[in-house]
């Protein structure tokens, strides 16, 4: 599998470094709708479908996931995926990588009772458990620096992204 990791990123990276137009691109939309109370289903132009729903202290039932837990996943996940693409590319033999994502919150931004306490979290933790053959722990926190930086959802989370708001009826 490591193999035809890295033949792929070799593949997209030539085919960038020959067509850079081709490299920015609108990503995929994702929309959401109220299902019923605080149940919200998300649906994406392929047929991807998630659920969320807030926790019962807020008005929700608690039936699926928050959108604050999708977010420390995405971030998880594909935290994970930069890191095991970049130890492909460096022929790491028997890489093995897990990830934690935790954050802290202040649920009176998210409820609007203190104007200086922010919606969002206050800060996240980012923990890797990694391996690999003859590859010391040096190396191992150069390859997760690597994967934080060229994440997208995780550089989504750390420098503010322009952000549009429309609104129609």
């Amino acid at each position: 599998m490591t193999d035809a990791i890295r033949a792929a990123i070799e593949g997209a990276s030539a085919y960038l470094t020959e067509h850079p137009d081709e490299a920015r691109y609108t990503d995929s939309l994702a929309t959401a709708r109220v299902e019923s109370g605080l149940r919200v289903r998300v649906e994406g132009p392929n047929g991807e479908v998630l659920e969320t729903d807030m926790p019962g202290a807020v008005g929700g039932a608690g039936s699926a996931p928050s959108p604050g837990w999708f977010l420390r996943a995405a971030v998880a996940s594909c935290v994970t995926s930069l890191a095991t693409m970049r130890a492909a590319q460096l022929s790491l033999a028997n890489f093995t990588c897990q990830v934690e994502v935790d954050s802290e919150s202040d649920d009176r931004g998210i409820l609007g009772l203190d104007a200086s306490v922010p919606g969002g979290p206050l800060s996240m933790r980012i923990g890797f458990r990694m391996s690999a053959d003859d590859v010391g722990l040096e190396k191992l926190e150069e390859l997760a620096v690597w994967a934080m930086e060229h994440c997208p959802v995780s550089d989504t989370v750390r420098r503010a992204v322009p952000v549009h708001v429309e609104v129609s009826s």
